[in-house]
């Protein structure tokens, strides 16, 4: 397995008679294509972070992520790649049976080590951190979804593989928004750019011209979906051969197609999606929810 390739990105444009009627344009930058497990925007987030480390004298790579991140996985997946050393702090106690995600991070030698719910909220406070560089001393740390300066730099090249001044619309999902603001940073002047936020908790405090923020397409917080959403992605793939995922992207498509039959953009507007990849969050719905 080798690591990504950025010649495997294209842009899709998406023929629907909804944006012809509505004349509104809408291309996704398949980021999906770049890797089968370092997909989508995991790599660019981890681009520096790597960058970083190999510039050090590090002994290993630290990261933090839920029991189904598709950032922990990445970064097992490019350790492994790369002959690094990566631990991998889990949210929660060590589960009886792996989800499918910690097994394959398991399956790349990450170590992983579980923690409560409770403590792992604490993991940007340095009570919290010194503990773990004692135990893991000479190890660099890597924010939760590759976030920081160093994760959204990385974020801000995804918009050289796309003709960005052709867009007046930027739209991506939004996690922990690492993506969001390295966009926001490098788009051009007079674009918009869209986040969608899919989980709960999050305030529309972003109040600059160029950029906002949709909070009512989480469908119920963060990972959770229903019959509506399914069908949706399902009904997208058999439109456009383009597979989605149920926590970021289909809800991200699923907001977009819903923007543009309410009147959101004026006619003329071009949109561009990202997709951000991270297809093996599928693997945890019921076999055969999805047609792809």
């Amino acid at each position: 397995m080798e690591l990504p390739d950025l010649k495997k990105i294209t842009t899709d444009k998406i023929n629907d008679p909804l944006f012809q009627n509505k004349n509104v344009q809408l291309d996704v930058l398949r980021l999906d294509k770049i890797h089968t497990v370092i997909s989508g925007n995991k790599w660019f987030k981890l681009k520096y972070h790597l960058d970083n480390f190999n510039a050090g004298n590090y002994k290993g790579i630290l990261t933090f992520g839920g029991a189904w991140s598709n950032h922990i996985v990445a970064t097992a997946c490019a350790c492994y790649l790369q002959k690094i050393k990566c631990v991998g702090i889990i949210r929660g106690e060590r589960p009886l049976q792996f989800s499918a995600s910690l097994l394959e991070a398991a399956n790349y030698e990450m170590d992983l080590k579980f923690i409560s719910r409770e403590k792992y909220s604490q993991k940007n406070n340095n009570d919290f951190l010194e503990p773990i560089k004692k135990e893991f001393p000479g190890y660099y740390i890597v924010p939760e979804g590759g976030a920081g300066k160093h994760g959204e730099k990385g974020a801000g090249e995804i918009l050289h593989y796309a003709d960005g001044n052709n867009y007046t619309h930027i739209a991506c999902a939004i996690g922990t928004g690492t993506m969001f603001n390295g966009i926001k940073q490098a788009a051009s002047t007079g674009q918009h750019i869209l986040g969608i936020i899919v989980l709960k908790g999050w305030k529309e405090e972003d109040k600059q011209e160029k950029a906002r923020l949709f909070l009512n397409y989480h469908f119920g917080g963060y990972a959770k979906y229903d019959q509506t959403l399914l069908d949706f992605m399902n009904d997208l793939f058999r439109l456009t051969n383009i597979p989605t995922d149920f926590v970021y992207t289909g809800k991200l498509a699923y907001a977009i197609f819903d923007l543009v039959k309410k009147d959101q953009f004026i006619p003329g507007s071009k949109i561009l999606m990202i997709h951000s990849g991270g297809l093996q969050g599928n693997s945890s719905l019921q076999k055969g929810s999805l047609i792809f």
